[in-house]
């Protein structure tokens, strides 16, 4: 006899299963039946399911390729165990005989970059072979060297510096980008030369590099020193943020209030001011306030222990009003330190106040919603100097339908 269960048309099943709690409920309910896993399986269903659900915090992954995940009690300890398990960090699964090193992570897909020997580099490419992998299902896709035409476009770049000063990473791809196919991902490579600035788009859908911007350290509209030290800086030391389709990069940490822009639909640099008040090195985190609005997670000079939350007033990708919109009074005993900043969590380290150069003693993250602060990590490293935040369960590149 037929179930009254599957006489229930997918539309309301899809309602339903969109009301499970998190992911690991709804591969638990797809097992029930065919019907179930095709339903969950479709790639409609789980763009809905993904942006509905919180993200799950999995762990960090160094840039080596060591991974740390998320330790009890917080929520996701028991799905970060499992992926520790069943994922492969240390890559052996791309037949390549060259070491690894990781340069990004978005949604559970890891971009990583050749690691040249010392004795390599003279004779380096000016840029660096890259690959986008998934570790939990052990796919990966080569990308093709940049060409030489774009290399050699390259403006001034620092002399006897092979590979070149740049920083390459994933984009989170829109509503319709997503639509077109759950494989689809994107690499920007970010060059800084002496002069000016340059960024080069890959598209797994046209599976090419292409030239997106480029523009001088000049026409940023900035000062002489400014520009002098924003453009020594190399690319990769320097914190980015994404929201409403732009990157920014700060140089808080060097003293600097100024901001590095890069519009991703306009492909256009430019530079935008930090709110007012002396933002401390500690570090700052861009963040999607809602109603198109930017905010800023940051401490202040005058209240170390006290996160603030600063949010624009008007919209756009360089506001000038912003009102400071509450404080988020931490532990006076340690001091703190932004460290990651995903589009829904803040990841923060602390130290003992009472030393600067103590060890971390303690690794948390706070929903960038809700406010809610949860450790992720105790045991004293200083790992988070060169580790990625490892986030949600990643669509697998090459297969169609994952959970």
């Amino acid at each position: 006899m037929t179930s009254p269960l599957t006489e229930i048309p997918d539309y309301l099943l899809a309602e339903m299963f969109l009301r499970l709690p998190d992911s690991e409920d709804l591969v638990r309910a797809s097992t029930a039946c065919v019907s179930f896993y095709r339903l969950a399986g479709d790639d409609s269903f789980l763009r809905r399911f993904r942006r509905l659900h919180v993200p799950s915090v999995l762990g960090f992954l160094q840039a080596g390729g060591m991974f740390r995940p998320t330790m009890p009690p917080h929520p996701f300890a028991p799905a970060a165990r499992a992926v520790a398990r069943a994922a492969d960090f240390y890559f052996s699964f791309i037949p390549s005989r060259c070491h690894w090193t990781v340069q990004d992570i978005r949604d559970g897909r890891v971009l990583l970059a050749r690691d040249l020997r010392q004795e390599e580099r003279a004779l380096a490419p000016v840029f660096r072979d890259l690959t986008v992998c998934d570790p939990l299902h052990r796919r990966y896709v080569l990308l093709p060297p940049v060409t030489d035409d774009l290399a050699a476009s390259l403006e001034h770049p620092f002399p006897m510096v092979r590979p070149a000063r740049c920083k390459p990473f994933l984009v989170p791809l829109s509503e319709e980008e997503a639509t077109a196919g759950e494989t689809a991902f994107m690499v920007i490579l970010v060059a800084h030369c002496i002069t000016s600035l340059a960024a080069f788009v890959f598209s797994s859908n046209t599976g090419q590099w292409q030239a997106a911007a480029s523009k001088r350290w000049s026409d940023l509209g900035l000062g002489e020193r400014d520009m002098a030290e924003m453009s020594q800086v190399h690319p990769f030391i320097l914190s980015r943020h994404y929201a409403y389709g732009c990157f920014y990069w700060d140089w808080v940490e060097f003293g600097r209030k100024k901001l590095l822009l890069l519009d991703t639909r306009k492909m256009e640099f430019s530079t935008a001011d930090l709110p007012p008040g002396e933002w401390t090195y500690e570090g700052i985190a861009i963040v999607e306030a809602g109603e198109g609005r930017l905010g800023i997670f940051g401490f202040h000079c005058e209240t170390p222990s006290d996160l603030i939350y600063t949010v624009a007033r008007n919209k756009g990708e360089s506001p000038s009003h912003w009102q400071m919109e509450k404080t988020i009074s931490l532990d006076s005993r340690y001091r703190y330190f932004v460290k990651d900043i995903t589009q829904r969590y803040l990841f923060l380290t602390r130290r003992e106040a009472s030393c600067l150069f103590n060890e971390v003693v303690g690794y948390f993250s706070m929903d960038v919603k809700t406010l809610q602060l949860q450790r992720v990590y105790q045991e004293q490293h200083y790992f988070m100097n060169e580790a990625y935040s490892y986030i949600n369960f990643p669509p697998s590149l090459l297969s169609s339908r994952r959970i």
